[in-house]
């Protein structure tokens, strides 16, 4: 049970660490004891935080504007 929950973790979770780690060009593990630091500081509450930022990014698709095929601004 426990290794199906950190396979789980090492496959799904730990991709917003990734992402964030891309974005700013900080290495993964350093986000990652950030996080685990921030989370003992504050009592979990970046926990919330990072499976909402998992959500969006697991769901990214449905939160980008469409684009449509316009030609100019006042096509409409």
């Amino acid at each position: 049970m426990i290794k199906r929950i950190q396979g789980w973790f090492e496959t799904q979770a730990f991709g917003v660490c990734e992402w964030w780690g891309k974005k700013l060009g900080i290495s993964t593990t350093k986000i990652r004891m950030y996080f685990i630091y921030l989370s003992f500081f504050t009592v979990g509450s970046p926990i919330i935080i990072y499976f909402i930022m998992a959500f969006i990014l697991e769901h990214k698709r449905y939160f980008k504007p469409t684009r449509s095929k316009r030609r100019s601004v006042w096509d409409l």
